[in-house]
């Protein structure tokens, strides 16, 4: 991705209106009700802001969250805790505008919500993606999360993976 995007907090200088991912509901949940999930505490949202036109590129979304240990895949659940849940961040929300199709922005987007959940300090096992089809779960897929056994679109990657991704090591 070149520097032609800044990745940032939503705020309410940023245009929704005209943001079109060619999903429905991803367009309609940004668009209309994003900032009363991020008033309530539900969720952070940050975007991909176009430096040349000011016009928002792409979001995702950043909520905590958890599941039981019985959903997590093997081998990953024997390495941990026998705690009824694991304690994660959710990747609720991603979407790019169809604009900015070919510039990378959906990884950029991904790498820069996973860099800030790994970055963070609060304890979190694992990130969790809700793909909202099997197109979306193909592209989580594709960077190592793995899906839940009762959610195939649902996916996990586990923090200290992600960690390692970041600094370039192979899992």
């Amino acid at each position: 991705m070149s520097a032609r995007f800044a990745i940032e907090p939503l705020a309410k200088a940023h245009q929704r209106k005209t943001f079109s991912c060619g999903n429905d509901r991803i367009d309609r949940y940004f668009r209309e009700a994003v900032t009363q999930d991020i008033k309530r505490r539900y969720a952070t949202c940050f975007v991909a802001r176009d430096l040349e036109t000011d016009r928002v590129a792409g979001f995702y979304t950043l909520s905590s969250s958890n599941v039981p240990l019985m959903a997590v895949p093997e081998p990953l659940a024997s390495r941990l805790p026998r705690y009824p849940t694991v304690p994660a961040v959710l990747i609720g929300w991603l979407g790019r505008d169809n604009s900015y199709a070919g510039f990378g922005l959906g990884e950029a987007l991904l790498f820069d919500a996973i860099r800030t959940i790994a970055e963070a300090p609060i304890g979190a096992h694992a990130i969790f993606a809700d793909a909202i089809d099997e197109k979306a779960a193909a592209f989580y897929a594709a960077f190592g999360f793995t899906a839940l056994i009762d959610r195939p679109n649902t996916l996990y990657l586990p923090v200290a993976t992600a960690q390692r991704l970041l600094s370039g090591e192979t899992p």
